[in-house]
């Protein structure tokens, strides 16, 4: 089978090619919270702001984007329940709902559910799709987890963007820059190889 044929499949994500059960879904589901929790353990300090670069933004939106809006979103609802019932694989092993960085947590269970329907729709297919859809992705994640910021720190909006938005962009592009080899690269491997 072509790429072509591949690219055309409408309404299929890759975790779709994965032979159909419930046992595969609720592994996908599990896997993806699992994922999102280890990536969260990747922490980078920002100087000025309460909440540090992680690597948990960039397994969410690609957990979403690889399993679906519906396996996506339950997913990161799983990373975000258990996580808040004490298990400590929020960012740098933390644990609860509050604090400043958990309305992030809150935009990634929104944003798997957003990008997981742009890949269902072919947002994920190409270079330039897959910018796209990391770039509606991360606009999400920020407009829950900016508000939750100001409003939990006491900030000004302003300040909360200033503090939880700007110094993450440069590397949104690196992670975005990241996906747009990965996921439309897999389907090509997938095409070359049926």
């Amino acid at each position: 089978m072509s790429t072509a044929a591949v690219a055309t499949r409408p309404g299929e994500v890759l975790a779709d090619l994965l032979p159909a059960s419930r046992t595969r879904d609720i592994a996908l589901v599990a896997g993806g919270a699992v994922l999102t929790g280890i990536a969260a353990q990747i922490v980078v300090p920002v100087p000025g702001s309460p909440v540090p670069v992680t690597g948990q933004t960039f397994a969410a939106l690609l957990v979403g984007t690889a399993l679906g809006a519906r396996r996506g979103l339950l997913s990161l609802a799983l990373y975000a329940l258990v996580g808040m019932a004490g298990v400590p694989w929020f960012q740098g092993g933390t644990a609860g709902w509050g604090g400043a960085s958990f309305g992030y947590v809150l935009g990634m269970l929104a944003a798997a559910g957003v990008v997981g329907e742009l890949a269902r729709r072919g947002g994920d297919r190409s270079m330039l799709r897959m910018a796209g859809t990391m770039a509606v992705g991360s606009a999400v994640i920020y407009a829950v987890g900016v508000p939750w910021l100001a409003a939990s720190t006491g900030m000004s909006l302003s300040a909360a963007v200033a503090a939880g938005l700007v110094p993450f962009l440069i590397g949104d592009a690196l992670k975005a820059a990241l996906a747009m080899g990965a996921l439309p690269t897999s389907w090509k491997l997938i095409g070359r190889r049926d």
